[in-house]
């Protein structure tokens, strides 16, 4: 499966921003999707997973209240919504999918994912 992701840009503090990731070769029905984030000399941080029903959604501490993880499969795709963003969310975000051990599998573990988007930078002004 190759995902493609988008949305990314520059945003004040406070603004919002909306991230799609495209799948294409194979439908992203049964596979677990997740977000995460880098920063230069920084490892690859997990911030949202969602299983693939989209019944079943996790986390991290810091964007919890303020971003929002969805997907539709029947458009290939899955979102991460981004709102009151902070000068801290500055990263490229890169989105990626895992294969689902059942319906309301998700997991916060990088290991686990095997299929990486090729990621959409972020930028927040403070």
């Amino acid at each position: 499966v190759q995902l493609q992701a988008s949305g990314g840009g520059l945003v004040q503090a406070g603004g919002s921003l909306r991230l799609s990731c495209a799948g294409s070769g194979r439908t992203l029905s049964g596979y677990a999707m997740a977000w995460f984030r880098q920063n230069a000399g920084k490892e690859r941080e997990f911030v949202a997973a969602i299983s693939w029903t989209g019944g079943s959604t996790y986390y991290e501490d810091s964007v919890k209240g303020r971003f929002t993880v969805s997907r539709n499969n029947a458009k290939n795709t899955v979102y991460l919504q981004m709102n009151s963003l902070k000068f801290e969310d500055t990263a490229v975000y890169y989105c990626a999918a895992a294969i689902a051990r059942g319906f309301s599998y998700y997991t916060s573990e990088r290991g686990e994912y095997a299929y990486w988007g090729q990621g959409t930078q972020v930028t927040v002004s403070s």
